[in-house]
């Protein structure tokens, strides 16, 4: 789905998925699986998070969101601090991807759409869900829920189940338990 450029050429359509990734949950994966197939090129955008105390460091989290995508030829990982508009402006973005799990989700990403709509009037938010399987997940539960003891490996790929196994024991050893 190509789209003319201010030249008159024909630009590819480009879509920002964005998001702290944090980890990256087997939802988020179908987000991209799904966005992946709608757009000429996806840009997974991870979020530097400093407002949510994330759980891994951005190289980590990029990384993660790195391995878990690498199989779609389209998709490609950068990661951002500051504004999102200045992000998807520089990428030439034309569609932002919001994955929507819950009706609970919905008002929050439908205030965020206008907010953007506001400051990027020629970029469009497209809402994706994910597959059933996929609605409850959340990085924050996976988090908790791996944090507290539990098992989370039906919730993320092996290779984040490994390195937050890795983060769960470091945060273990050092608050001494």
């Amino acid at each position: 789905m190509d789209t003319k450029n201010e030249t008159g050429k024909t630009a590819p359509f480009i879509a920002v998925y964005p998001g702290t990734f944090d980890p990256i949950t087997l939802g988020h994966e179908d987000v991209v699986r799904r966005a992946a197939q709608l757009f000429d090129q996806l840009i997974v955008a991870v979020a530097e998070g400093h407002h949510k105390k994330p759980l891994f460091t951005l190289a980590e989290r990029v990384a993660m969101v790195e391995q878990s995508v690498a199989k779609y030829g389209n998709v490609r990982v950068e990661s951002y601090g500051g504004l999102m508009r200045n992000f998807v402006v520089k990428c030439g973005a034309k569609a932002m991807v919001r994955g929507l799990r819950a009706v609970s989700d919905f008002d929050y990403e439908f205030q965020l759409a206008g907010m953007n709509r506001r400051l990027m009037p020629d970029v469009e938010t497209v809402f994706l869900t994910p597959g059933d399987q996929y609605q409850f997940i959340s990085s924050s539960f996976v988090r908790e829920i791996a944090l507290l003891g539990g098992k989370v490996d039906e919730f993320v790929a092996p290779q984040v189940l490994e390195q937050l196994q890795k983060k769960v024991k470091e945060a273990g050893s050092a608050s001494g338990t």
